[in-house]
């Protein structure tokens, strides 16, 4: 008997659902970054969900101080559409262009730059071209070509020159510029240049 009533229970009609596990996953509330509806009482239709009091057209996010449902990007994560200072695409014209263009934004006295640049290098850079920047790290043990920034055809490149190759690569280095904000290529070109005058 007691068979029965499980069984029963989970039959579902056009007038019924049936029984819903956890109606919460599949009723959750929608919350839609370019609306803000404040007012709970909206959105009765479909409200499965006893628990929360509210319609699902009710959208404001709780757990924002505003309300707001669109939020400040994460810490350290890439904000789209700021890539350049200018519009530059991928490509050896775009290239050459942002290498005459584009400058730091970084004073070359600012404090801390250089070394916040060391330590960007040895997490994204180290590895392929090395930890002097001559193009022995341990990919380029795999896979030959990698560029030795102390060759002769990289000595005089701008900073310009390394943060348009960041962000959209060359040759066999891919593009970075969806892992590495453009304020951290930017001290990645600056602490290049200092490991190039350096050595």
């Amino acid at each position: 008997m007691c068979i029965g009533v499980l069984l029963s229970s989970c039959a579902a009609g056009p007038d019924s659902t049936g029984l819903e596990y956890a109606p919460q996953m599949y009723h959750s509330t929608p919350y839609e970054p370019l609306t803000q509806i404040t007012d709970e009482s909206q959105g009765t239709w479909l409200d499965s969900n006893d628990e929360d009091g509210h319609g699902e057209f009710y959208n404001s996010n709780p757990y924002n101080q505003f309300g707001m449902n669109m939020r400040k990007p994460v810490a350290n994560t890439v904000k789209r559409g700021t890539l350049l200072q200018q519009e530059f695409g991928a490509g050896d014209e775009q290239l050459a262009l942002a290498a005459e263009t584009l400058i730091s934004p970084y004073d070359s006295l600012q404090e801390g730059v250089v070394k916040q640049g060391q330590e960007l290098y040895d997490r994204f850079c180290e590895h392929c071209h090395g930890t002097k920047g001559n193009g022995d790290g341990l990919v380029a043990e795999k896979y030959a070509g990698v560029a030795n920034l102390n060759g002769a055809a990289y000595l005089n490149i701008t900073e310009g020159h390394i943060f348009h190759v960041i962000t959209y690569g060359k040759g066999l280095m891919g593009a970075h510029g969806s892992q590495i904000s453009a304020e951290d290529r930017w001290k990645i070109a600056r602490y290049v240049k200092q490991m190039q005058n350096s050595n």
